[in-house]
């Protein structure tokens, strides 16, 4: 069993930046390939960013590629978001999850993640 509690939510003006954390606690974190995911008022959940269990290779949507960076410290069991140039259109809940499998297969609608947090609210106002 792997939990994984987000921080880092709020408020915050267009144009700004916000960091996201996720910690995590049970079962051994570098088992586990890591990413972000969010869902905003109204719409389906869809995939943010994923990082591979050593740090790596990463990969992100369209949406944010260019403006969010996702990392990892294994030491300290957490894994970061970090979002630049903040739109009003990236308002939403933000979530944590681990994978068991590939990590290229992260945002693939078929792949099941193993665990989920249970999010952070992130609100840009324009």
């Amino acid at each position: 069993q792997v939990q994984l509690v987000e921080s880092g939510g709020g408020l915050v003006q267009a144009g700004g930046s916000l960091r996201l954390s996720c910690a995590a606690s049970g079962r051994a974190f570098t088992n586990y390939a890591m990413g972000w995911f969010r869902q905003a008022p109204g719409k389906e959940r869809e995939f943010v960013a994923a990082i591979s269990r050593g740090g790596v290779s990463t990969h992100y949507s369209d949406s944010v590629k260019g403006r969010f960076t996702i990392s990892r410290d294994n030491a300290k069991n957490t894994v970061f978001l970090q979002m630049s140039s903040l739109k009003s259109e990236d308002t939403a809940v933000y979530y944590c999850a681990a994978y068991s499998g590939a990590t290229q297969a992260m945002g693939a609608p078929s792949s099941g993640m193993d665990y989920w947090g249970k999010g952070t609210l992130v609100t840009v106002s324009s």
